[in-house]
Order: structure tokens, then sequence, then C-alpha cells
């Protein structure tokens, strides 16, 4: 794990600095290996030159965070789960531990894992 998303992570307020922690656990649980490091002020994961954006991010804001993933692999029923306007990313809110849907966002990490 990187120092610098530990960093990130532990400035966060409650509960974001939370609900950070279980999304990076979750990637990182379902993902083992998956690389990990900060890009563009936020914590990136599967960065490579194939997938210079990486393929999530978490993205702790005023009052949720944002999990966000590559559009590379998803179908478009997939793609219908996220939001936003990004033409090559877009994400999920999470507002709360408790309502955060670990199922769906395992089964969109699955679904981009490989491609």
């Amino acid at each position: 794990m990187d120092e610098k998303v530990d960093k990130y992570i532990n400035k966060q307020k409650s509960p974001q600095k939370e609900i950070c922690q279980k999304l990076r656990s979750i990637i990182n649980k379902t993902y083992p290996g998956i690389t990990e490091e900060m890009r563009g002020g936020i914590p990136c994961y599967g960065y490579t030159k194939k997938d210079p954006c990486g393929k999530y991010y978490i993205a702790a804001l005023k009052d949720h965070v944002n999990l966000g993933f590559t559009l590379k692999g998803l179908t478009k029923k997939d793609q219908e789960l996220l939001e936003g306007t990004g033409k090559t990313m877009k994400h999920i809110k999470v507002y709360s531990i408790e309502e955060m849907d670990e199922k769906k966002i395992v089964y969109l990490i699955n679904s981009i894992k490989e491609k």
C-alpha cells in the first residue's frame, strides 16, 4: 500500500475517511496486487501504460466519496450503474458505509479487472 494514499485517506474528515478506507479495502481484496498510487491528487488503482487513467479511483468530496471506474470493458448496461458525464471514466457516489453497495462495487471491479 502506498504511503501517500495513507496520508490522503487519513487527512479526510468523517465519514469520508472511513468510506475511503472501506473502498480501498474492497479494491485490494477484490483485486489483490493492484497498483496503488496518487495521481492528480487522488488515489488511483491499476495505472499502467495501457491504462494511463487507471482502472479505479477514490475521491473524497465535501459530503460523499466518489469511486470511479474506467468505462473500458464495461457493457452499456454496466455503464448505466454509474454516474457522470466522463468519456473514459464514471463513478458511483457513496454517502455512508451503511448504504454502500459492496456487491455492486465488487461486480464492477470484476467486470473491469481482466480487461
